[in-house]
Order: structure tokens, then sequence, then C-alpha cells
């Protein structure tokens, strides 16, 4: 009987010891979709204390200092949880059978926390995206392959986009609307503004497919049609920045007509932004700081002009990027009206059934939004971890 009860006490504490091992490696069980977080944690805490420890801080260095303290906040409390359950390891194999239920009472509200605590933890390494704070855009939506069919969808779906916006208590102003004779749309965009507006609505970039038996269609015949839609974020006002250190500045005397006093004194400016060698000169007048000031506003313009064009460019390219064509087989959801049923080719066996409820309510769309956001900010997050494993 004795040695019964004391191999049980030794199979207790070999279990605890063999737990308390892996506390000592406290992120091994640290995972998402069965990849281990628990380098990539040790290299954050790693990061956070190297910059702590520097004196002075670049601006940003000082930045990344902020946005790693919300993470370190998170594994301070988790360790202290750890600490917590480390501590109750004696209690739980006490021969008071009172004081073994208390210990396991106050470890399952520890691993409790603990689980909270891992997802807190996973949400805080997950990066936020400009996309994310992005509070206004263009919304696009195209006819594509389909015919008047094409065009018919494309109103319902614009339509469906309208009361989306009005669920979220968003700003939706039409900005074009080209119908047809049969009443459909060919193109139509609209700028939506509201909070972190482009989050949701860059989900709904794409090609989106229907599959239904047209008004028009005598034979009963199912028609496939698409509509292409993009979101853009809305074009906003470029602070141009120049810092001196880029400036090469340099003074000659203007040459050309213009009286005895141009020629005699170095009044001429020449002013060159050395990061893109966009050079500018001014002589127009005798003073050497109105030449300057002329030089640096027109020097303005030519980089407020150039990084427009680059604003624009980027555009261009995330359009190709969100449709890169209006083919029926290039999709993100499709449309089955016959089966009542949308499935969202992004997400595995995502189904959404209720198709008029779901065109006339923004709640469904809102929540199919937030699992593709959810599923997006998981696979950033993965794609860095895995980025940082390959080093």
């Amino acid at each position: 009987m004795f040695f019964k009860a004391t191999y049980s006490l030794m199979k207790l504490h070999f279990g605890f010891n063999r737990f308390y091992c892996n506390v000592l490696n406290r992120f091994q069980t640290l995972k998402v979709n069965n990849v281990s977080l628990h380098k990539y944690v040790l290299h954050i805490e790693d990061e956070y204390n190297k910059l702590k420890t520097k004196p002075v801080l670049l601006p940003e260095q000082n930045k990344r200092l902020e946005q790693l303290q919300l993470t370190i906040d998170i594994i301070h409390q988790r360790n202290h949880v750890f600490d917590g359950i480390y501590h109750l390891q004696e209690l739980l194999v006490d021969t008071d059978e009172g004081i073994q239920t208390l210990a396991k009472e106050e470890k399952n509200a520890f691993m409790k926390e603990l689980a909270k605590l891992d997802e807190d933890l996973v949400e805080s390494l997950i990066p936020v995206t400009d996309d994310d704070l992005c509070n206004a855009l263009v919304l696009e939506v195209n006819t594509g392959v389909g015919g008047q069919e094409a065009m018919l969808f494309a109103k319902e779906l614009f339509e469906m986009y309208s009361i989306f916006a009005q669920f979220k208590n968003w700003d939706f102003e039409i900005a074009e609307y080209l119908t047809t004779e049969i009443g459909g749309i060919r193109h139509a965009s609209a700028l939506i503004n509201g909070n972190k507006a482009l989050q949701y609505f860059k989900y709904e970039a794409g090609v989106h497919r229907v599959q239904r038996i047209p008004a028009t269609e005598k034979s009963g015949r199912i028609h496939t049609s698409t509509v292409s839609v993009l979101a853009l974020p809305q074009p906003t006002e470029i602070q141009i920045v120049i810092d001196n250190k880029d400036l090469r500045i340099e003074t000659k005397r203007a040459s050309g007509a213009g009286g005895q006093h141009v020629n005699t004194t170095d009044s001429a400016v020449r002013i060159t932004h050395i990061p893109t060698n966009i050079s500018v000169e001014c002589q127009v007048d005798r003073s050497q700081l109105k030449n300057k000031a002329l030089a640096m506003q027109r020097l303005r313009a030519l980089l407020y002009e150039q990084q427009l064009k680059s604003e624009m460019d980027q555009i261009q390219n995330l359009k190709k990027s969100q449709v890169r064509s209006n083919s029926r087989n290039e999709k993100i959801r499709t449309y089955n009206f016959g089966q009542d049923r949308i499935t969202d080719h992004r997400l595995q066996g995502n189904h959404v059934h209720n198709i008029k409820g779901f065109f006339e309510s923004g709640l469904p769309l809102d929540n199919l939004i937030n699992k593709l956001h959810e599923n997006a900010r998981i696979q950033n997050l993965l794609n860095i971890v895995m980025e940082f494993e390959n080093k």
C-alpha cells in the first residue's frame, strides 16, 4: 500500500517536473495554425531590451519601442501567471484534499487567464497596416463578362455597398453612375468616408461571379456573369517636407540682360535636391534671398508633382493586383442564386445562405468581412514569422 502511494506521488511529481520544464520555455506552446511563435517572441523581447539599453533613440527607434511596449507588457503578465502556477506545485500534491481542491481551482483560474493572455499576445504581434487606418476610399464597380445580366448584377452589388455603408454609419457619395436601358449599370463609383472604411472594403476588391437564370432567359438556362470591384485609398494632400541636409545651394552672378546691378552681385541661385537630383535656378531678382525663396517654391512644386505621380502609379498597380482579369475563372466570391448560397473562395469551406438577406442587410457582409480580415491578419503574422525563421 505504501509502495503504491509513493509511486503515485512520484508519478505526480514527474508530471509536474515535466510541465514546469515547459514553463521555463514559456513560449514553446504558443502556436498559430500549428506554427510556433517561440523564437519570434524571444526575438521581440531581445529587440525591446536592446532598445531600452540605448542612451539615445532615433525617432524611428522610439516609435518601434512604443510599438513593442504592449507586447512586452503582456509577456510580463504572462510570466506572472506562470509563476503563480509554479508556486501551486506542492499544493496540488498535498495530502490534504481540501488544499488540493483549492489549488486545482486556482490553477484552473490561472489557465483561463493564460489562454486569454495568449490571445492578446498573438493580437499584439500582428502588425497594423496603412489600410487598417485609412478612413477614405474610392469604390468602383464595373461590369465584366455576361452582358446585360452582368450590368444588372453590378447595380445590385453597388446598392448592397450603399446599404453596407449606411449600416456602418459611413458617408457614401456617388461620384459616377452610368446606367443602361434595361436598368443596370456599366460603371459606378462612390466616395466613402468612415472609421477604417478601407480596412473593410479592401476585401471586396476583385471579381464577383454570379450564377443565376436571368429574367430575360426564356429557356431557363443558368448564366454565369462577372462584376469587378476596386477599393482605392482616396488621394490625400501630400505634405512636402524638405530637409536642409538634402539640398545643395549654389550662388553665382546672374547672366543676361538686366542692368548694371544684375551682373555685379551673386544674386542667382541654383538649388539641387540631392536625393532626387532635381535642380532649379532663379535669377529674376536682384535679391539673392528672394531668388532663393522663389527657387524653393519651384522645387516644392516639382517634388509635389513627382510624389503625386508616384502615388498614382501605386494606385494603378493596386488596380492591377485587385482585378487581374474580369474572366469567370478569376473570382473572389460566387453568388449562386439557384442554391441560395454565397461562397467566398478565400475562406476554406465558408458558405453563406440567404442571398436576399445578404444584399439587403449590412450585418451578413460585416460578419464575412470580419472573418476575412482575421484570416488575413493571421496570415500576415505567419508570413513575418516564416521570413524571420528563414533568415
